[in-house]
């Protein structure tokens, strides 16, 4: 577990952890931004943010009451909501899945139809969700193979079809020199299965316990993630400066990149108004749930009241 606490000045707040999925990246910009900028203790908090190294879960982490609040895919919270685990999704930020399938035309590959015996690498555990149950909506076979969290094989025609995030690896293959116009793309959401990602976390107690807390953090959070899009190069300047203090093998133009597709994921289909981003749509939330209910993950459906709370929005 890696962090970067937030030393206070002055009066009294409350303190909180947020853990977060990876290491520092443009994909967390708007928490950094709310910690840099002051955003939390504006809002009477002391936030301290800690990063994961892969070696740990931030729902764990929470669930085993070490921290407040964490990020984390909707797919894998559904699934802890299923065995009974007091998890709460308080706060949906990003809207559109960013998972994708890309292939080279020089492949052969127009279609998802052309998957038929090719090669096609896919990430296990949630990320492998998605790309199952297209491969069944499509009546396809392919020859699917685990995949590292690098592209080489794909750079070097190892593999037809590749797994990748539209913020991170689709960047990275265009930035190892191949033209967007040398590529196919297959996108989950085009093909019904949108499963947005990152939301903000808690035990069901940090709710009931202090409502008034949960609302001030999601607020300050917004107020980061909306400041993080209308100033994008001093939001940049941040991110760099996290991202050195980590040694992160990376680059400002990626980070460009990924803070550019974050704001895409995050107001999609909701606007560019802050006022009407995290809420999780009740169609999400099924379709999701529903397809992991058809690959047998889960063995009933959590309920959609129950598992998301909006502490920002009166409904």
């Amino acid at each position: 577990m890696l962090l970067f606490p937030n030393f206070l000045l002055g009066e009294e707040r409350q303190d909180i952890s947020l853990m977060v999925q990876w290491f520092p990246q443009a994909q967390f910009a708007g928490y950094i931004v709310a910690h840099e900028k002051g955003f939390y203790n504006e809002a009477g908090i002391d936030a301290t943010i800690l990063f994961s190294d892969g070696t740990d879960s931030p729902f764990q982490e929470v669930l085993d009451n070490r921290i407040e609040f964490c990020t984390g895919w909707l797919s894998q919270a559904i699934m802890l909501r299923s065995e009974n685990e007091p998890i709460l999704n308080i706060c949906q930020l990003l809207q559109k899945s960013s998972l994708m399938l890309v292939a080279k035309k020089e492949s052969g590959i127009e279609t998802a139809q052309d998957f038929e015996d090719k090669i096609v690498s896919n990430w296990g555990g949630d990320f492998s969700i998605q790309p199952i149950a297209f491969f069944q909506k499509q009546n396809i076979q392919p020859d699917v193979i685990p995949q590292s969290f690098r592209i080489d094989g794909f750079l070097v025609g190892a593999i037809d079809v590749t797994s990748a995030m539209y913020y991170n690896e689709y960047h990275k293959i265009l930035q190892a020199g191949i033209d967007e116009d040398e590529l196919v793309t297959f996108f989950f959401t085009d093909h019904d299965l949108n499963f947005p990602e990152d939301g903000i976390y808690c035990r069901e107690e940090i709710l009931q316990n202090d409502p008034e807390m949960c609302k001030n953090f999601v607020e300050a959070t917004i107020k980061g993630w909306n400041y993080a899009f209308q100033h994008k190069e001093e939001t940049l300047d941040l991110v760099m400066k996290y991202c050195r203090e980590y040694h992160m093998q990376t680059n400002r133009s990626h980070q460009r990149w990924m803070l550019g597709a974050i704001e895409i994921a995050m107001t999609y289909q909701v606007g560019d108004d802050p006022a009407n981003w995290g809420m999780l749509k009740k169609d999400d939330y099924y379709t999701v749930a529903e397809e992991l209910l058809n690959q047998k993950l889960i063995i009933t459906i959590p309920s959609y009241k129950d598992f998301y709370k909006d502490v920002v929005h009166e409904r």
